[in-house]
């Protein structure tokens, strides 16, 4: 491996033309491989966890799932609601919905209890998650019956309606987040590099190896089903580590320009290059996908969708900056030749002196330095007790699986949604209580199934009574939207009832073998009572009635239980994850500086980065404080996929910065300097690029805190606090504070290796033999 960047280098500096067109058609290969095949997105079943998975396959096996269903409110702009126009808008309504290919049913018009809201449920054809993508010609007509009835206010919600609107508000927030990175990072590389080329390199790599990932992703697909969260990640992680590769590499190659100062050609100042910083990107990458790959471990489809996508979007920079970097590099450094002959008359000319190499390390960086160089142990002890300071508001996190009640108000279906619920509390969240038995058993379960709607119904935490209910139950058969009977059309859209849209009702298989029972709750799925409904029911009401029946299989479902199953399931993954994070973390380490102190030490600084940023997140996003000045609402904790997501890219993003500081302490020892002087060199040297890198980085991730999602907000600051204080505190103050103490003993069990000179560097022009 250490040879390998070499070679790359070589053929792609002999080869320029080949190398670079090569790229592109790689590129372009990917895209159109990706298009033709296509997007395998995960079904519903891909994202059964736990006993509400159960539930849920259970009911499928009986055709009894769970079906996307819209719902349509006609209210008064004004005053009272007057039901002859509202009926008349509900008639429209329905022969609108009917004629769709999407609608399987629509159910008769349903009253709110107040009389001012009329409601007409629209039961969609196909699964579940397809209802997002059915659910456009539903909205188009729901918007024509507003404007033949604009004394009425016809709007419609659903879940469909809302999975819409939050993909819309993402593609939106990733266009903004995108607007506010790029100009940054390119602002960024000017500043770095003094040359509007040069800057554009990068941004030219990291955006060709996002487009080449995305098409990989798509036929990635095909074996491991897309969760739709695979791309969001590609972008964000892509342009993150493409120009940081990127920039590592090329400030190598003008380190290795202004040492030469013309005695070398392009082509072996790229192979000097590749011999260092093209190792480390190998070593770097192969740290981030190897930590990524934990997450497959999770047993989870959205973990392994974010891990596919980082794994190939880290894979595809990695190549661009062996292959088709070096080509670039070559082409550009030829027309810097040609030109430098010219630019040195016309400032000899002006009487303008040659320019002077740049300090490695500026004032900024200096004081940074300083205490580590000048007092390590107190530097260390401090470093460390901020550090932790900063992990334990991390002891109070507490976890939630953010549903649509979570979502922004800036989307309308979730305004529609407030009002809904509002006038209709029952349909906040529905349990669904699914059993499987033999067919001789059915009306007993039937009976036993009553029986715990009855006890459930007698119970604050649900909905109301069914003696409070203003209809018969013929009235709440007529309007259920699952009804059979009930086929594309409502029983009397112009004469509406009241009925108890809460009362129990069970549904049972055509060879009665399962049955569903579905329980409404008035309470949002995020809400303690809605959660403590969960717990009751599995722990107190179906032990009491269904329960007690031998060989029958009962499981619950629903929006607060997945909720909970899902948070459950991620908790009894994290030390498996965990576990292997921190092995493989170690061993990369170990193997790539042939240390296990320095495997030891990486460890502990890449907890201690990971701690902070997770303890700053719980600080921020649990409570209220920061509320206006970040723009959210706070959810009282912390999105259940963000703590276990960003330990598992944190390590390996750690390892980037940790790899690359690491790198130039070992050459610098390797060149025959003391550990002091090693260290400060390795530092003095990667201090400035490793800083600018986490500059783009933290722009990169902070553009997220600007989106409207709660959970992308936690990840981006997370993100964002996590490389900053792992560029600044850790590879600044703590870990040249350790190196210094230890001194020689960081490298155990590696031999201090003897004085060596640099190798002869070849006549200009000739490439390099560097290995």
């Amino acid at each position: 491996m250490r040879h390998l960047p070499v070679r790359m280098a070589r053929w792609s500096a002999r080869h320029a033309g080949r190398a670079i067109a090569g790229w592109f058609a790689f590129v372009v290969l990917c895209l159109v491989a990706g298009i033709a095949l296509g997007t395998n997105e995960a079904t519903t079943k891909d994202f059964w966890v736990g006993e509400a998975g159960r539930a849920e396959a259970t009911a499928t096996e009986g055709g009894l799932e769970r079906s996307p269903t819209e719902r349509i409110m006609i209210r008064a702009r004004s005053g009272e609601l007057d039901m002859a126009a509202a009926g008349a808008a509900a008639q429209d309504v329905t022969e609108r919905m009917r004629d769709l290919p999407e609608v399987d049913s629509v159910a008769a018009p349903v009253r709110s209890k107040d009389g001012e809201v009329l409601l007409v449920s629209v039961v969609l054809n196909g699964p579940e998650l397809k209802g997002k993508k059915n659910v456009v010609p539903l909205l188009e007509q729901t918007a024509a019956v507003g404007a033949d009835h604009p004394h009425l206010v016809v709007e419609e919600t659903g879940s469909p309606a809302i999975s819409k609107g939050v993909n819309d508000q993402r593609d939106e927030d990733l266009a903004l987040s995108e607007r506010i990175s790029l100009p940054v990072t390119v602002v960024t590389l000017l500043i770095v590099f003094g040359s509007v080329i040069m800057a554009g390199v990068p941004l030219l790599l990291a955006l060709s190896s996002i487009a080449a990932a995305i098409g990989l992703s798509m036929v990635a697909s095909h074996v491991m089903p897309d969760a739709g969260v695979g791309t969001n990640l590609i972008l964000l992680i892509g342009l993150a580590v493409g120009v940081d590769y990127t920039l590592f590499y090329l400030k190598r190659e003008r380190e290795e320009r202004a040492r030469a100062g013309g005695r070398l050609g392009p082509e072996a100042l790229v192979e000097l290059a590749a011999a260092t910083a093209g190792r480390a990107i190998v070593i770097s990458g192969l740290a981030v996908i190897v930590s990524t790959a934990t997450l497959y471990l999770a047993t989870d489809v959205i973990f392994s969708s974010l891990a596919t996508g980082t794994i190939l979007v880290v894979a595809v920079a990695v190549a661009s900056s062996l292959t088709v970097l070096p080509a670039l590099l070559v082409v550009i450094g030829r027309r810097a030749d040609r030109l430098a002959p010219r630019r040195a008359a016309r400032r000899a000319r002006r009487g303008k002196p040659a320019r002077a190499g740049r300090p490695e390390t500026g004032r900024m960086f200096g004081a940074l330095l300083r205490p580590a160089r000048t007092r390590p142990a107190l530097t260390l002890c401090l470093s460390v007790l901020v550090m932790l300071g900063l992990t334990v508001p991390a002891l109070g996190l507490k976890l939630i699986d953010p549903g649509k009640d979570t979502f922004s108000r800036d989307i309308p279906a979730m305004r529609v949604y407030d009002r809904l619920t509002e006038s209709f509390p029952e349909l906040f969240v529905t349990h669904e209580v699914v059993t499987r038995s033999t067919p001789e058993q059915a009306a007993q379960v039937k009976r036993a199934l009553e029986d715990l709607g009855r006890r459930a119904q007698a119970d604050p935490l649900f909905a109301r009574a069914p003696k409070e209910a203003e209809s018969t139950k013929d009235a709440q058969d007529a309007t259920s939207p699952e009804n059979p009977t009930n086929p594309k059309g409502p029983q009397s859209p112009t004469n509406p009832r009241t009925p108890a849209i809460s009362e129990p009702t069970v549904r049972t298989s055509a060879d009665g073998r399962i049955s569903v029972l579905e329980l409404s709750v008035p309470h949002p799925a995020p809400s303690a009572e809605a959660i403590e409904s969960l717990t009751r029911l599995r722990q107190d009401h179906i032990p009491a009635t269904v329960g007690r029946l031998s060989g029958v299989e009962t499981a619950v479902s629903g929006d607060v239980a997945r909720g909970r199953d899902y948070v459950s399931h991620e908790s009894d993954k994290l030390p498996l994850v965990l576990g292997f994070l921190l092995l493989m973390t170690f061993l990369m380490t170990v193997w790539a500086f042939r240390s296990v102190v320095l495997g030891a030490i990486g460890v502990v600084l890449n907890l201690l980065s990971a701690g902070a940023s997770l303890g700053l997140l719980v600080l921020v996003f649990q409570g209220t404080w920061a509320e206006g000045l970040l723009a959210f609402d706070s959810l009282g904790a912390i999105a259940s996929r963000v703590p276990l997501f960003l330990v598992v890219i944190l390590f390996g993003l750690s390892m980037d910065y940790q790899v690359f500081v690491v790198s130039r302490i070992q050459e610098a020892r390797q060149n025959g300097m003391s550990a002091r002087e090693a260290v400060l060199e390795g530092i003095n040297r990667s201090a400035k690029v490793v800083t600018s890198a986490a500059i783009v980085m933290v722009t990169v991730f902070g553009a997220f805190v600007a989106l409207h999602l709660t959970e992308m907000k936690q990840m981006g600051f997370c993100l964002a606090v996590a490389v900053l204080l792992d560029a600044v505190v850790i590879r600044l103050m703590v870990l040249p504070s350790v190196l210094l103490l230890l001194g020689e003993r960081a490298w155990w069990p590696a031999r201090r290796p003897g004085r060596t000179v640099r190798a002869q560097e070849p006549a200009a022009g000739s490439p390099a033999e560097v290995g």
